[in-house]
């Protein structure tokens, strides 16, 4: 029950791999992990016989790829990864030709082109931010545990002090060794230290601080047997990550070769014919594991202890032991005493042996979601309408100490339907300043407006739900030329729908993949690493717009002539819009004008005849060759899954 996988992610692996080790990993009662680029829907029913191919850990990554209300409320833990052991300080990239159709579908991506993760989240850069992520999670799956992937770095344990006050339940100490074999070599061999540094910093800071006891502590980094498990516990940790020794046990040969999509036994490519010589069993992987426990029991006996528990931070049963040999002179002259010193106590006390504190339920942080505006007001009175089907609309003043307002709504609504309810199910009017993350993670069929303005993170990860908002009645000031959301609004959006009336800050709609959305004015890196979506600005856009943009579609009313100097053209071409776009365009206005009444929206629908004239289409060059291969397919008579098919071959042949 102590076990996990490592992240490995859907577009890495194979998919009978992934499903492999998730299967292994519920017979054991332990915890498969999702990795980073969302799940396929179909895994969450159980086989059979019985069996689940459910990863019950689900990643958030910087990309927020698949990252939709229905993944996270199938989670039993929800983990945020900050960074990787194996090369700390960069991001994940899946190359275009690993991007299959169902790979793109679950990220809702294009076929074919290449998937970046940055290395930072766009929404996280303070502690308190990420504080605000751990809030958002807990109210996105109130039954799940949010962890905090950290790698093994000269530092990790200060902030892993700042990770635990932020009221995360977990913290995963990742170190250097083990990691995908896609890593740049150069992060392999020179960067990250071995888990068990980061491990004991992270121990006795925590211990120095008092939240010792309020983390469970988890580690990675190559376990490969029962001694490796038996040092991480000694060490501090209570939970255990393990893939390497997973994939090998499924038949991987360590070729080190993942990213170009030619593993020889099936576990790292997407290709048919490759993945059909693919020969492990979840049998395999539950036997290693097994083996294992087995080990660690032993190593149990002969220490004293009789669970695990006891063990946990145990550090005085570990000496350092000389090397005997010649060529082992170097090794003698390391001194470990730091690594193995006894835990300090916020008082000064060293704490050793028994007294080691752990984790202890009654000491996890509240957030108190008992008390936030859903629990006390949305959900009660929209239980009949979510359980019956009747459409409901509630009105409500906010304040910005109200956060995260609809998502826990969001979540109930996501439980009892997955694909979420009809449009117009549960409306809430709310009048005020929305708080942090209004509207995150929102699924279809509930619809939210707001009269006043919002604060950063608007509809992050919005997920099939509509959003307005526009300024508040008796309102003096100039609605375009004023900002009234604020920054990393819609970030990682994946459906859905979103209307502002005025200006939005900074790093707008990065990482959107499938929201439509229109706003009258954007900040710098607007629509930065969006891969699908429809994005209508009617008006200025800040500097390195459209940077590292893959996917999706970006109008923009570019009545001065900026947007050729602001616009980041390294991915995407400036086009003039068709017909069709130009019809698109004006029906997400008039929606537009419908639901925040805004002046300058009536002022184009009056004028679109001219105003037309000044609009640009900002469209990728990749994902518009997709568009065209697959529109010549279907024009010859194929199927749109054939379409596809045929646009990813020709992508994949360069």
């Amino acid at each position: 029950r102590r076990f996990n996988t490592g992240a490995m992610s859907y577009g890495s692996i194979s998919r009978e791999q992934h499903e492999c080790l998730a299967v292994a990993m519920n017979r054991l009662h332990g915890r498969s992990n999702s990795g980073e680029g969302g799940e396929d829907p179909a895994r969450e029913t159980p086989r059979a016989n019985g069996d689940s191919a459910r990863s019950a850990i689900k990643q958030v990554a910087s990309g927020r790829f698949g990252v939709t209300s229905r993944y996270l409320v199938s989670a039993t833990e929800i983990q945020i990864k900050m960074a990787q052991g194996a090369k700390p300080g960069e991001g994940g990239h899946l190359p275009g030709k690993k991007v299959y159709p169902w790979i793109a579908e679950v990220r809702q991506s294009t076929p074919g082109v290449s998937l970046i993760s940055p290395p930072p989240h766009h929404d996280i850069y303070s502690i308190e931010d990420l504080a605000e992520l751990i809030f958002d999670l807990k109210c996105a799956n109130p039954g799940a545990r949010v962890s905090v992937k950290l790698c093994a770095l000269a530092g990790v344990g200060t902030i892993a002090t700042g990770v635990a006050k932020g009221g995360a339940d977990k913290i995963l100490v990742s170190g250097h060794n083990g990691g995908t074999g896609a890593a740049p070599r150069d992060s392999i061999y020179h960067a990250g230290i071995p888990f068990e540094i980061g491990l004991a910093e992270t121990q006795q800071t925590l211990l120095r601080n008092g939240l010792r006891s309020r983390v469970v502590l988890e580690t990675d980094g190559k376990l490969m047997s029962g001694r490796d498990v038996a040092m991480a516990a000694l060490l501090g940790a209570e939970e255990f990550g393990f893939a390497t020794m997973p994939l090998i046990a499924c038949g991987c040969l360590m070729q080190r070769d993942c990213q170009r999509d030619t593993c020889p036994a099936g576990v790292a490519t997407q290709d048919c014919r490759l993945r059909a010589r693919f020969s492990g069993r979840p049998e395999h992987v539950v036997n290693f594991m097994t083996f294992v426990a087995e080990e660690l029991r032993e190593i149990m006996a002969s220490l004293g202890f009789r669970t695990v528990d006891e063990m946990v931070g145990r550090a005085d049963c570990l000496v350092q032991v000389p090397v005997a040999g010649e060529a082992s002179w170097k090794a003698n002259c390391l001194d470990l005493s730091d690594l193995l010193a006894p835990g300090v106590c916020e008082f000064g006390r060293q704490i050793a042996g028994a007294d080691a504190p752990r984790f202890l339920p009654e000491m996890a942080a509240d957030l108190e979601l008992g008390r936030t505006l859903d629990a006390t007001l949305l959900v009660p009175y929209t239980e009949r309408a979510r359980a019956h089907l009747e459409p409901i609309h509630l009105r409500a003043d906010i304040d910005n100490v109200n956060r995260c307002v609809g998502t826990m709504l969001g979540s109930r609504v996501t439980a009892a339907h997955p694909d979420g309810l009809p449009e117009g199910s549960v409306t809430v009017d709310c009048e005020g300043s929305a708080g942090q993350s209004f509207g995150a993670f929102l699924p279809a069929g509930v619809t939210l407006n707001v009269a006043g303005d919002a604060n950063d993170y608007f509809g992050k990860g919005l997920s099939g739900g509509v959003l307005s908002v526009r300024p508040a009645d008796g309102a003096t000031y100039k609605f375009d030329e004023n900002v009234i959301v604020g920054n990393v609004a819609l970030y990682g959006a994946t459906g859905g729908r979103a209307f502002v009336n005025g200006l939005a800050g900074q790093r707008f709609c990065v990482r959107n993949s499938g929201a439509t959305v229109v706003v009258e004015g954007v900040g710098a890196h607007g629509c930065e690493y969006m891969t699908g979506g429809t994005v209508v600005v009617l008006g200025e856009v800040g500097p390195n717009f459209a940077a590292g943009m893959s996917g999706g579609v970006a109008y923009v009313y570019d009545r001065f002539g900026t947007l050729a100097r602001r616009c980041n053209r390294e991915l995407v071409n400036l086009e003039e819009p068709g017909e069709k776009d130009l019809e698109l365009v004006r029906s997400l206005v008039e929606e537009h004008v419908r639901r925040t009444a805004s002046p300058r929206g009536i002022k184009l629908l009056y004028q679109f005849n001219e105003a037309r004239h000044s609009f640009v289409k900002v469209i990728p060059r990749d994902y518009e060759r997709v568009l065209g291969l697959m529109a010549e397919a279907e024009a010859a008579g194929a199927s749109r899954e054939a379409a596809l098919e045929r646009a990813f071959d020709v992508m994949r042949e360069g």
